[in-house]
């Protein structure tokens, strides 16, 4: 495994990728996403680039491809988060030129079916960022949630070490994106029951590692991005 490159963070001001490497939902659903690309300007000081994917549904994966290496490529780009994830990111991969991603170093922010991206960037030896997307996170009715406003601002601009805590509530119940009235509220919530851990009267350190279960799942039985056990050590 090669020594992991920080890419340098975007400032306020610069301009970030919204790519949709897995799914065009911005086309479908624009009210969340437009609502995460306001979020962005006026709360992140960040400028949207958009692609010719960003909004299309059942874009050919070899397009996705060549608007991430586009993104990447271009020195104005300063990273590069997701719309949304998605189902078939996994198809993009044998499209993706790891030279050139090494290359031109970005942060990368995305989750879910972005695993897929954030494991092909580890092997090539890129640190990503695993959350933000544009149409959940920043896109969430009402008000951002404070703890991943407060999460993805330091992992856009700051480095060095920071403290995850665990959330006082969550949600899972979500209003109709098509539906304006979706947006005038919070989500409704219920109190959280903290964290659970496996193995844990132990600690251990290290680089991280991992990111959505069923995406690795899928990357396991293609036998794509998960090296062998030993090249994690």
């Amino acid at each position: 495994m090669e020594l992991p490159l920080c890419p340098a963070k975007p400032r306020p001001g610069d301009r970030i990728a919204v790519l949709s490497p897995s799914s065009g939902l911005p086309g479908v659903f624009p009210l969340p996403y437009e609502l995460g690309l306001r979020r962005l300007q006026d709360d992140f000081g960040l400028k949207a680039v958009e692609y010719p994917t960003t909004r299309t549904m059942g874009a050919s994966p070899e397009a996705r491809a060549a608007d991430i290496h586009a993104a990447f490529a271009d020195p104005d780009i300063k990273a590069v988060i997701t719309s949304i994830g998605g189902e078939d990111q996994l198809t993009v991969l044998p499209h993706l030129d790891r030279d050139l991603l090494r290359a031109h170093p970005k942060p990368f922010f995305g989750y879910s079916d972005n695993t897929n991206l954030l494991l092909f960037l580890r092997n090539a030896g890129i640190v990503g960022y695993h959350g933000g997307s544009v149409m959940v996170g920043l896109g969430r009715p009402g008000a951002l949630n404070p703890l991943t406003e407060a999460s993805l601002r330091a992992a856009l601009f700051a480095s060095g070490e920071y403290e995850l805590t665990p959330a006082g509530a969550f949600g899972d119940v979500d209003g109709r994106w098509e539906d304006p009235g979706t947006f005038d509220a919070e989500p409704e919530t219920e109190p959280a029951g903290g964290w659970i851990w496996h193995n844990g009267d132990r600690v251990v350190d290290g680089i991280s590692w991992g990111g959505n279960l069923e995406v690795i799942s899928w990357l396991l039985m293609a036998d794509r991005a998960v090296l062998p056990v030993e090249s994690y050590a």
